[in-house]
């Protein structure tokens, strides 16, 4: 599958964190009869993430909470997302993961190739890198067949975690389209990453 590269450039610097998480009483969009899921990645995501202000921003999305956010196992994982969609009408469903979520979703259609909307996946870690985190072995190797589902992953030029040719390589793989951001470290609150209007945009292309 021809692999397609999206060059996103920001008109200016991510809006500064407010330590307080707002409500958006107008969603940018709404499509009722999606149903959003946020699969975070370790740790989970706090008030200030993006995955939060989506959450509170999208009509019909919710988060999947994993019973431990650390010290964590794929196969739990895994589980707690089939537990969350077997009983849904998984054609009208989009997950939204960031960092080992990406990961876990991609175990997690190996496992289930169920045929979903589609996945937004930013800043997959490279979990197969051997300097990688010990306490994360559960999760290597990734899966690397294509996604039964339309899926686009978002990149960062300078993420500590993933290089751009590994990036590439992993939407290849996938078959997911390819959107790189720029230098956006690990598109976390860390890197600026608290309501992002641009990642909303990236979204639509799957509805």
């Amino acid at each position: 599958m021809p692999l397609f590269l999206l060059q996103f450039t920001k008109s200016k610097t991510p809006q500064k964190i407010s330590l307080n998480c707002h409500r958006y009483p107008n969603p940018l969009f709404s499509i009722p009869m999606i149903q959003y899921f946020t699969l975070p990645g370790y740790g989970n995501s706090p008030a200030q993430h993006w995955q939060t202000h989506f959450e509170q921003q999208l009509s019909n999305c919710r988060r999947i909470n994993q019973k431990r956010w650390t010290g964590v196992t794929c196969d739990d994982w895994t589980s707690e997302i089939e537990k969350t969609l077997k009983d849904l009408d998984t054609s009208e469903t989009i997950l939204i993961t960031h960092s080992l979520g990406g990961i876990a979703l991609a175990h997690w259609a190996a496992k289930h190739p169920k045929k979903i909307k589609g996945a937004m996946i930013v800043a997959p870690p490279d979990i197969d890198n051997p300097y990688m985190d010990l306490s994360l072995q559960s999760f290597a190797p990734i899966p690397l067949q294509p996604l039964p589902f339309p899926s686009v992953v978002v990149a960062s030029t300078n993420d500590l975690w993933t290089s751009m040719d590994r990036y590439k390589f992993f939407a290849e793989s996938w078959g997911s389209k390819l959107v790189s951001i720029g230098d956006a470290g690990h598109i976390n609150v860390h890197s600026g990453y608290g309501r992002w209007d641009e990642g909303l945009e990236i979204l639509k292309t799957l509805v």
